[in-house]
């Protein structure tokens, strides 16, 4: 068991699948890349904590040009409402597709809990996004 299955994640949501509104890999410089049609899968594991992992579309070529600039990058997750976290340098995994115009899937997971973001908090640092484009 990896070291992300045994923690508990602080997820207030039941098993399940979840739609994503709005999804960014931001840079420490605060650049970030849009990730599409973004799922959270919550999932139960032993002792009855619970796990999450996502998948989203995202341009590769965007990704390779950010991770080669930063060391660190973190997700931000809108889930509607009330519901806007913080994954710090979630582990990230993508395909290997790297022409400008192509997307492919990018999943992740968190390395810790997740932390949840107030609504002022989180408008403050979407407004402070640049976001990257091919």
């Amino acid at each position: 068991m990896s070291d992300t299955e045994k923690l508990d994640h602080g997820i207030p949501f039941e098993e399940g699948e979840y739609l994503v509104e709005q999804a960014f890999l931001v840079a420490p410089d605060h650049s970030a890349i849009l990730l599409e049609n973004a799922v959270i899968r919550v999932t139960e594991g032993p002792a009855g904590r619970r796990r999450i992992n996502g998948w989203a579309r995202i341009r590769n070529v965007l990704l390779v040009d950010m991770m080669d600039d930063h060391d660190r990058i973190d997700l931000i997750l809108d889930l509607g409402g009330e519901f806007k976290y913080l994954m710090r340098d979630p582990e990230l995994k993508s395909g290997k597709v790297f022409s400008p115009h192509v997307k492919s899937t990018i999943q992740f997971s968190p390395r810790r809990s997740w932390e949840q973001m107030g609504p002022d908090e989180y408008e403050s640092f979407c407004s402070r996004l640049k976001p990257l484009s091919c």
